[in-house]
């Protein structure tokens, strides 16, 4: 009985199932996009939250039948390992490039942590502070990892609950004083506009998959993984909608993108004073720090699945006493630290949508070609990979005639991890 008990202690529940879940999202969603999606989807950006919040839930389908019926820490690289096993290499190929896609929102968290942490201390210009305050928040939450699941999920649920709760009170107030005429024309950049802006920003629902990466230390499973993918996704919608709309609602269209990663503390000082912009200040602090120690615990544990299945150097799998993946862990951090020097938010937004985009429609197409044993509905998985690769054409084609250069520098990035990747698995001999 005393076993027992410890061993539940140990797991993760609901609560903190869905903070993993919106900690991962709204870290590096309200704060760091709104701007982008202003910019492109204009008077109608509110809709472009409300379309990949669609998106989402579509994809949350293919994880929580995956997540029940292939239950290991290796999520969307064990459910391409499954559906193709003649072919591991494609696996491999998959996980690698969804690691570095998590070093990248790791690093855009902890740039728009220290983005934050910089204005609050009255050093916005300062790129030493910035950098110096996203390097702490790192190792922070790498110290929080290594101690364990228990001290990572109540950790997050202390900040995620935390935010939320700032963040509905400044929602509450701002849609007190939202003006009608302000969405005047509803689509001013085209109703083309509301589906671009939910490409560009999709990573803004980037999060919710790191759950299927703690289903061996989830709680009963069966009931609490897919009430954490499709509640964390709802609540991080709703924010998301209520916020976009007491932004565009209150504030010249011109204002909220000037502001870029500021742009949330923007709108909240018209309606709070220099109290609503400290207020919004600790919000984001609160959601990035939550959107690190999320990424890095599910992160960390799908390194350690595939280095134990030879994908990666076996030392990647080394655990301690505790089975926390230390190794992965200290790797993430040290990634992430080096990510952050690059200093634009707008490429490792573009970056991290494309790639949980493509990782999205490889689960999907996994989970079509394995419905047998998951029980996945075609006509419901259908619909999901349609909505997904429609979003990636929609974004590849933005790129392509705005910013070429920016679009070849992401295939070229992807090409390098895919190169390393097939060369590192062909050599340990792996089909």
């Amino acid at each position: 009985m005393l076993l027992h008990r410890k061993i539940e202690e140990e797991q993760l529940r609901l609560r903190e199932l869905i903070a993993i879940g919106v900690g991962g999202m709204i870290g590096g969603g309200i704060f760091s996009v709104l701007g982008i999606a202003v910019r492109l989807a204009g008077h109608a950006s509110p809709l472009s939250f409300v379309a990949d919040m669609l998106i989402a839930l579509a994809a949350g389908y293919h994880y929580v039948r995956l997540a029940l019926t292939f239950r290991d820490d290796g999520a969307s690289y064990t459910y391409l390992r499954r559906a193709w096993p003649d072919r591991l290499w494609v696996a491999g190929i998959e996980g690698w490039t969804v690691i570095v896609g998590y070093v990248g929102t790791l690093a855009l968290y902890a740039f728009t942590f220290g983005a934050y942490g910089a204005d609050l201390l009255g050093s916005s210009g300062n790129n030493t502070v910035r950098l110096w305050l996203s390097a702490s928040v790192l190792l922070f939450f790498m110290w929080v990892n290594l101690e364990g699941v228990r001290t990572a999920g109540v950790t997050e649920d202390l900040i995620v609950y935390g935010k939320i709760g700032i963040l509905a009170i400044f929602g509450i107030i701002g849609l007190t004083q939202v003006r009608a005429e302000r969405f005047q024309p509803p689509f001013d950049q085209g109703i083309s506009g509301v589906f671009l802006g939910a490409a560009v920003i999709f990573v803004a629902y980037e999060g919710f998959q790191l759950i299927t990466n703690a289903v061996r230390e989830t709680l009963d499973p069966d009931r609490n993984i897919p009430r954490a993918i499709y509640g964390s996704i709802l609540i991080t919608g709703g924010i998301y909608v209520v916020l976009a709309v007491v932004a565009v609602g209150t504030l010249q269209l011109a204002d909220i993108e000037g502001a870029q990663e500021y742009a949330l503390a923007k709108v909240a000082q018209p309606i709070l004073g220099n109290a609503g912009r400290v207020l919004v200040g600790l919000a984001a602090l609160m959601a990035t720090s939550s959107a690190i120690n999320s990424t890095l615990f599910g992160a960390s544990r799908m390194i350690a699945e595939m280095a134990e299945q030879g994908m990666m150097p076996h030392v990647l799998a080394v655990r301690d006493r505790r089975q926390v993946p230390w190794v992965a862990v200290v790797l993430m951090v040290g990634a992430a630290m080096g990510f952050t020097l690059l200093g634009s938010l707008r490429i490792i937004a573009e970056f991290s949508s494309l790639t949980f985009l493509l990782v999205s429609i490889g689960v999907s197409l996994a989970n079509i070609k394995l419905r047998r044993h998951t029980g996945a509905r075609l006509s419901v998985a259908g619909v999901g990979l349609v909505l997904m690769a429609l979003t990636v054409s929609i974004l590849l084609a933005y790129l392509w005639n705005t910013n070429r250069g920016e679009l070849i520098l992401l295939l070229l990035l992807y090409g390098v991890v895919a190169l390393v990747a097939f060369v590192y698995i062909r050599r340990a001999n792996i089909p």
